[in-house]
């Protein structure tokens, strides 16, 4: 027997329907995944992490054990920096190594040696040659590259925890690495670990950050611990360790100049 359809039901059922229909589309969208972070908003999450490692300048005083398969041996040294921008390194320990000091200026870095009592031009070509014989490199301890500057940053996944970037390089961008993938701490957005990744994808290397310590008015990893992962480098690892650390205090100008390579090498 069929319904006599009144203009009233036809007007009831329509009304149950648009109800039904928009109750389905908010349950689809909570079945939807949440959206990350926009592009500006992660940007600034490494912005504010090389903040928190660099400040407006750094005095450091470092100890960096070096391991291979054959020996190990330690490093000491005092570094100056202003942001990016400037770097001055001297090796206190040792003592063959002492009063050799580095100087990085913008895209330009000197080495002095006082055994020969000459300064040495490092071209570009090399920034990305081992530092003193460690898994780290030129550009790794004179800070030449800027992941906020030369790498854009893409949030990949998120806990309650910790941020996990992928940073890919500009374009214009002089850098080496193909992609990082770096994750952040959200306690402290200090990193925890970085990734290097070559331009064919392959994991090259991991760098990690622990031991977090109140170091003057920033809490700061006090350890990080370079690993290869090159077969030809198997067992090899290098370890920096920051014994004291002001941030954001004032350094001679001095120290930034060439003259500073062989006056403040003694």
């Amino acid at each position: 027997m069929l319904m006599n359809l009144t203009p009233e039901i036809i007007r009831a059922q329509t009304a149950r329907f648009a109800m039904a229909a928009c109750a389905l589309f908010l349950w689809c969208l909570c079945l939807m995944p949440c959206p990350l972070q926009a592009a500006d908003d992660v940007q600034e999450i490494i912005k504010r992490v090389e903040d928190q490692l660099n400040g407006k300048t750094a005095v450091l005083q470092i100890s960096m054990i070096i391991t291979t398969s054959r020996t190990t041996r330690t490093m000491k040294m005092e570094s100056y920096s202003v942001g990016n921008e400037k770097s001055f390194i001297k090796i206190t320990y040792p003592g063959k190594d002492y009063g050799i000091t580095f100087l990085k200026i913008e895209d330009s870095m000197w080495q002095y040696v006082p055994r020969i009592e000459k300064i040495i031009k490092i071209p570009a070509s090399m920034m990305l040659q081992s530092w003193m014989g460690t898994d780290f490199t030129n550009d790794d301890l004179v800070r030449e590259s800027s992941i906020s500057r030369d790498y854009d940053a893409k949030l990949i996944a998120e806990n309650d925890d910790e941020y996990e970037i992928e940073l890919l390089p500009r374009p214009e961008a002089a850098v080496v690495w193909g992609r990082l993938v770096m994750t952040v701490s959200k306690k402290d957005m200090l990193p925890a670990t970085v990734n290097y990744f070559d331009e064919e994808g392959a994991l090259v290397r991991t760098l990690q950050y622990t031991e977090v310590k109140q170091m003057g008015d920033r809490l700061y990893p006090s350890r990080w611990v370079m690993t290869p992962l090159d077969k030809e480098k198997a067992g090899n690892l290098t370890i920096i360790e920051i014994t004291e650390a002001a941030f954001d205090v004032a350094i001679d100008e001095e120290y930034f100049s060439k003259r500073a390579l062989k006056r403040f090498s003694k």
